[in-house]
């Protein structure tokens, strides 16, 4: 059997003892997130466009009288 290298890595970029969360930054659960994203409407619904972004049209209902269920 031959002796394994150890695996060759950079400095890190962050130190281990640095805060989790920096003041200022917005977190994404924040209010009024949900309005800036698309798929969210005004009145709590969403559609397609929430949970994908490859042909989100596709992914609606066919007939305007359906409910809307998003695939997520």
């Amino acid at each position: 059997m031959s002796a394994r290298k150890p695996i060759k890595t950079g400095r890190p970029d962050v130190k281990p003892d640095a805060p989790s969360h920096v003041k200022g930054v917005k977190e994404g659960n924040a209010t009024g997130n949900y309005d800036k994203q698309d798929g969210h409407l005004p009145d709590g619904r969403s559609t397609a466009r929430r949970s994908t972004g490859i042909n989100p049209g596709k992914h609606d209902p066919i007939d305007p009288g359906m409910p809307n269920l998003s695939p997520a």
